[in-house]
């Protein structure tokens, strides 16, 4: 009986490391550092020009040493980190566990995934070149794309980079492409905020905004104030107006007329008049958005007909869902695949 049961211990052993072994050959792999921005040294808000990068590497990249891969930019949203999306601390989405999954049924091409985190101290660099929270447009673009070209296995071409993101970060794929279709190939934007002027101007929201004095007013504000500061750091920068370094917002309850003019000239819409040309030399451009998910769904509807009329090709698609409940679904069963089927592996 003994000898039965150390036999028995002896192969489920073996046949429990055999499959250990198996599921880690599926399995990506997660690193994060710091890659410095000299675009982003010396910004009002104090930010890190350090800032912390996540990269997923897929399962193959550590036993082939010799093949290369595409590259995916993924950029996150307002209030989120890096460290949040790649699931070194706990949120609604962990998305190398997603991306394993989609590399383990092998229907889409290996690539890697790279996330800078874009987080500040008003919240969100948007994306966009300020001398208050840095130049986050040309940071990507430029400095972390050639990092990451030299110390990865990449296929260092546009045909073989795609831009992608959520939220503020479907913003950031849009201006942050639509500028530089000689690094990027093809976007993809999720559920992406800021595409046309406007938003809440009740008599609420201005009195809120108009009552943040200091940073310690800041903290405890609600996400739609926080938003309007970070905006005006993105937006309408003030290097004369501390602590914020932003154009005053809000005066006597109303709404400035010249913040609402700058901010209005940084609308994804705004734009893309002025980046025709650019925007028909891309692979690809796809966007899609909850129908819950209001202004977004309708403000990419309105994307739609407006690349429509230039006739540049592109996808559109409106699912049922909010800004947040389907985000990973998208990525495993439109992202993934859109990327995979647009850029060169070789």
């Amino acid at each position: 009986m003994k000898k039965q049961l150390l036999l028995f211990t002896l192969i489920f052993s073996i046949f429990g490391a055999t499959l250990a072994s198996a599921q880690e050959k599926l399995l990506g792999s997660v690193e994060r550092i710091k890659v410095h921005g000299k675009c982003l040294e010396g910004n009002l808000e104090g930010n890190s020009a350090d800032p912390e990068v996540s990269i997923y590497l897929p399962p193959s990249y550590k036993k082939d040493s010799k093949r290369r891969y595409p590259v995916i930019y993924l950029l996150h949203g307002f209030t989120d980190t890096d460290a949040q999306w790649y699931g070194l601390v706990k949120h609604w989405i962990n998305m190398p566990v997603i991306v394993d999954k989609v590399f383990a049924a092998g229907k889409v091409n290996e690539m890697i995934i790279v996330t800078p985190n874009a987080y500040t101290r008003s919240g969100g660099s948007f994306y966009s070149n300020s001398i208050t929270v840095g130049n986050w447009e040309e940071y990507v673009a430029k400095e972390l794309v050639s990092y990451i070209d030299k110390q990865y296995r990449t296929i260092a071409k546009p045909t073989s980079r795609g831009l992608a993101g959520h939220s503020m970060g479907g913003y950031g794929t849009m201006r942050i492409g639509e500028r530089y279709p000689d690094v990027f190939s093809s976007l993809y934007a999720l559920s992406p905020c800021c595409m046309a002027p406007g938003g809440n101007r009740s008599p609420e929201s201005l009195a809120k905004i108009e009552a943040i004095k200091d940073p310690a007013d800041f903290n405890k504000a609600d996400f739609g104030t926080k938003a309007a500061l970070a905006s005006a750091a993105a937006w309408s920068p003030n290097p004369t107006k501390p602590p914020f370094y932003t154009d005053q917002i809000v005066e006597n309850g109303q709404f400035q007329k010249m913040t609402e003019t700058k901010w209005a000239a940084n609308s994804g819409m705004a734009t893309i008049d002025q980046y025709i040309p650019n925007l028909k030399k891309l692979k690809g451009i796809a966007f899609d958005a909850g129908d819950k998910d209001q202004p977004i769904a309708s403000n990419i509807k309105t994307l739609h007909e407006l690349l429509e009329n230039y006739k540049i090709e592109h996808t559109y698609e409106e699912y049922q869902g909010d800004h947040l409940n389907r985000i990973g679904e998208r990525i495993e069963q439109k992202m993934l695949p859109f990327f995979s089927g647009k850029l060169l592996t070789k």
